[in-house]
């Protein structure tokens, strides 16, 4: 099962932009379909953004990240991204990444087998 691990997570103004990085132990996450989910203090854990496997194409997104949030893969580092611009304080959350075997992307946590632990991002001023 492929081990994941979330790193960027920081504080930040609204406005400002972060990466954060999900990072797996040897398996190449080509094979995986990535999924970006948060979770802030008292509220359900949410899907922000999916990448399907082997593909870089048809990327979903939650509706208020479309145009600010940008998902991506670097095979040759084992690395999902997730570009955040233009934060706001409703972005504030865990941020944790998920694969899943297939290709295609879902919304649903429990469709996800393997987790990271999880990266804070604070947006505040």
């Amino acid at each position: 099962q492929v081990q994941l691990v979330e790193s960027g997570g920081d504080l930040v103004q609204p406005g400002g932009s972060l990466r954060l990085s999900c990072a797996s132990s040897g398996y190449t996450l080509d094979n995986y379909v990535i999924g970006w989910f948060r979770q802030a203090p008292g509220k359900e854990r949410e899907a922000v953004s999916c990448l399907p496997s082997g593909s870089d194409s048809f990327t979903l997104y939650k509706d208020d990240v479309k145009g600010r949030f940008t998902i991506s893969r670097d095979n040759a580092k084992y690395i999902v991204y997730l570009q955040m611009n233009n934060l706001k304080s409703e972005d504030t959350a865990v941020y944790y990444c998920a694969a899943r075997g297939g290709s295609t992307c879902s919304a649903n946590a429990f469709h996800f087998a393997s987790w990271g632990q999880g990266t804070q991002v604070t947006v505040s001023s």
